[in-house]
């Protein structure tokens, strides 16, 4: 399990109930392929532009239940295909699809955010999309589910923000707002200075940046994860390995000294095991404290 990407969709995950993997499986096709027009690959930002504008009239029809009429490659009508009848099946609506869009659309204009509640926004059409649309597909889609499951997501992705600093720097981004960097003294232009030497250690500046935005991070996960533990059987387990996952990941950043440049944090094996002890063992939120948070 990673909080990068999409891996934080919980892909054909054996915990899962067999009955929703097909249909995990096609949402994560649909959010990957999309994220992947955005980010990867040589095509220039108007040819991206023009194939997720597709994309979304395509999701437009789908949501009218009428014909695709879209211009699309096979490959991406195949994924439609699969995703018209995940749509149909479940029930599902169509509109965090069309955020999840909005947000990868964003991506090839926006590199900066202004402050916390520009970042949030982003949030919440890039990440919180995937919760709700994981709760329709369980049937758990009461105002608190909804709620704590966007804190979690938000969590997930601030918390992918502080792994990836250097990442998305050498891709022309900077999720830390410009207000978190202006009080802490800083300018976006720094990173160049930290990619320069990746072995030279960041000044303490950075670190308090980022430190800050690993402890919003927390505090998201933290709001939301009482969803976990309230959600039945094997999606509730499922929920709760993705919560400590996030929290595993914030830890690593904090023993690492908050310096993703040099030491960027990442799930192994060995975490695996200590996923599942803690998911399985963590008193519900409320019982108790849990000792292994960091600070």
């Amino acid at each position: 399990m990673a909080v990068d990407h999409y891996e934080n969709f919980p892909v054909a995950s054996l915990l899962l109930p067999a009955r929703l993997r097909p249909a995990v499986r096609d949402l994560y096709a649909f959010a990957r392929g999309a994220d992947d027009i955005a980010d990867e690959g040589g095509a220039p930002a108007r040819a991206r532009l023009e194939r997720l504008e597709a994309w979304r009239a395509a999701v437009q029809d789908l949501g009218a239940g009428r014909p695709i009429q879209a211009p699309l490659s096979a490959d991406d009508r195949a994924i439609f295909a699969r995703l018209g009848d995940t749509i149909v099946r479940h029930g599902l609506p169509v509109q965090p699809l069309l955020d999840l869009l909005s947000a990868f659309t964003q991506d090839l204009s926006v590199t900066r955010y202004a402050d916390e509640p520009a970042l949030l926004d982003y949030c919440r059409r890039s990440a919180n999309p995937v919760g709700r649309l994981m709760l329709h597909l369980s049937g758990h889609t009461g105002p608190v589910d909804l709620a704590q499951s966007d804190a979690i997501c938000t969590g997930l992705q601030r918390a992918n923000f502080c792994q990836d600093v250097a990442l998305d720097h050498a891709k022309g981004r900077c999720y830390i707002p410009l207000d978190c960097l202006e009080r802490h003294g800083l300018d976006p232009g720094g990173l160049d200075a930290l990619r320069a030497d990746p072995s030279a250690p960041p000044p303490d500046a950075w670190r308090d940046a980022v430190r800050e935005q690993a402890g919003q991070a927390r505090r998201a996960l933290l709001a939301g994860s009482p969803l976990a533990w309230r959600l039945p059987g094997r999606i509730g387990l499922e929920l709760r390995l993705v919560v400590h996952g996030g929290l595993r990941i914030l830890e690593k950043l904090a023993a690492g000294g908050y310096d993703p440049w040099r030491n960027r944090p990442i799930l192994g094996r060995a975490d695996a095991f200590l996923l599942c002890w803690r998911a399985f063992l963590t008193p519900r939120p409320g019982a108790a404290s849990p000792s292994h948070h960091d600070a």
